[in-house]
């Protein structure tokens, strides 16, 4: 029976990952018919039903879960996640209908890249975010935010890759993002490469060191076989000197004396 529940664990978590909540949640009712006192089925299915917008039925297998770990934080964190669904009945604080699409995870090197958020935004926001949501990328001085696109504030990418992307977005570059994890404490977003502008093209908008200066593929390709040498780069200096002096200082790292605003 072990291994057969060890098969089965591995089915229902894959079928999560590929968001095929149905096929999730009727894997998980097998587990604990197997196992009725594992509380990770309960809780699988309580997330799965929570992004089926079935708030019920997930209330009832997160408090079935509660029974066997009363102070489990993840429980806790979802029912109040629930309570403020709940509580929230007007048609703007409805769930969205998501098109699952399990395909907008694939990740592409130097072209993806999943992030959590931090200065998050209002609880009762995060509450309404589901699994593969897309979201929107918007300025604001030198963070890039992430925004529903009704325009509410989820959080903010962290500021080495802000910086980074704000040099991007500024060259006219386009980027999707979607929901990857959601929860009242942590947001991930999976951010893809759309389109790169002719300035940006020898560019990568995610290197594997995010904090490296934006420099010209066949340069990484150098220094990944030796250390370089301290010529000045033309094509960085030409970039650097069609943006307006803010962006330079983003561009190349510069820290001010300034200090930045914590959202509110």
């Amino acid at each position: 029976m072990i291994n057969d529940l060890e098969i089965l664990e591995t089915k229902a978590v894959d079928a999560a990952i590929n968001l095929d909540w149905k096929e999730a949640i009727n894997l998980n009712l097998h587990i604990i018919k197997l196992d009725p006192k594992n509380i990770s089925p309960y809780l699988r299915i309580g997330y799965a039903y929570l992004q089926s917008n079935k708030i019920i039925d997930s209330k009832k297998y997160y408090r079935k879960a509660l029974k066997i770990q009363p102070k489990n934080t993840v429980v806790l964190e979802n029912l109040e996640r629930i309570k403020i669904l709940e509580e929230k009945k007007s048609k703007k604080s409805k769930l969205e209908k998501i098109i699952l699409n399990p395909s907008i995870f694939i990740e592409i090197p130097g072209k993806t890249k999943a992030v959590p958020l931090v200065n998050y935004g209002q609880k009762d926001i995060l509450a309404k975010l589901l699994v593969g949501q897309e979201v929107s990328l918007k300025i604001k001085k030198r963070r890039v935010e992430i925004r529903t696109f009704a325009d509410e504030y989820i959080g903010n990418l962290p500021d080495d890759l802000s910086r980074r992307l704000i040099v991007f977005l500024k060259a006219k570059s386009k980027y999707n993002a979607y929901v990857k994890e959601t929860g009242l404490t942590r947001v991930v977003v999976f951010i893809k490469e759309e389109v790169k502008t002719k300035q940006m093209t020898n560019n990568i908008s995610f290197p594997h060191n995010i904090q490296k200066n934006i420099t010209t593929n066949e340069e990484e390709k150098l220094d990944s076989d030796n250390e370089g040498s301290d010529e000045p780069d033309d094509n960085w200096e030409k970039l650097a000197g069609e943006i307006v002096e803010e962006e330079k200082e983003v561009i190349a790292g510069i820290q001010t004396d300034e200090p930045e605003e914590e959202e509110g």
